[in-house]
């Protein structure tokens, strides 16, 4: 007589309650490697969207303020953007900190846009906030910066007066480093 073969799995592979077959592990061992399959062929794209190594060298720039002579500005490249550093006379500066910032479309004072002990550096991105052309100094009507394609005016800290501007010129995140040596990034 041929000895009949029971399946502890019962006729359909299925377990008594509460208890994993070879089935279930079958299946979430397919699922793992699906899901391992598809993170593999997603990191390209993932990988692709992290900045080039040239972007991250541009990430930061240092630049010795003390070659800007006293109510004088230069301009610097930032990541591609140009960037006003200004090295404001002592009367640009208590012009600025004397400001009622009730006058102000955007209101900011003069610390809160320069650095302690710096408040005669001022470091501004050279885009106007309205439609980004380059503002040009000491053509506006309080003693700042005009921007000639709209007619938006700042203030000699960078402070939106008059015009279509919605903000303030923006002050990128800078610190100094060593005596007059700042870090922008």
């Amino acid at each position: 007589m041929a000895e009949s073969v029971v399946n502890p799995e019962g006729p359909h592979g299925e377990a008594p309650e509460g208890e994993a077959t070879r089935r279930d592990f079958i299946h979430i061992a397919a699922g793992a490697a699906a899901a391992g399959a598809g993170v593999m062929a997603a990191w390209p794209l993932i990988n692709s969207m992290n900045p080039a190594a040239d972007t991250l060298a541009l990430s930061t720039v240092e630049f010795d303020t003390s070659k800007v002579a006293e109510g004088m500005q230069l301009v610097i490249t930032w990541q591609g953007k140009p960037v006003f550093i200004r090295n404001r006379t002592a009367a640009e500066v208590q012009q600025a900190t004397s400001v009622n910032l009730s006058d102000l479309k955007d209101p900011q004072t003069d610390t809160e846009r320069t650095k302690e002990g710096h408040q005669s550096t001022l470091v501004v991105l050279a885009s106007c906030t309205h439609l980004g052309c380059i503002p040009t100094f000491g053509t506006g009507d309080y003693g700042g910066w005009f921007c000639p394609c709209h007619g938006s005016h700042y203030d000699v800290s960078g402070r939106i007066r008059k015009g279509p501007a919605p903000i303030n010129l923006v002050v990128p995140e800078y610190e100094f480093t060593a005596g007059s040596t700042i870090r922008i990034g």
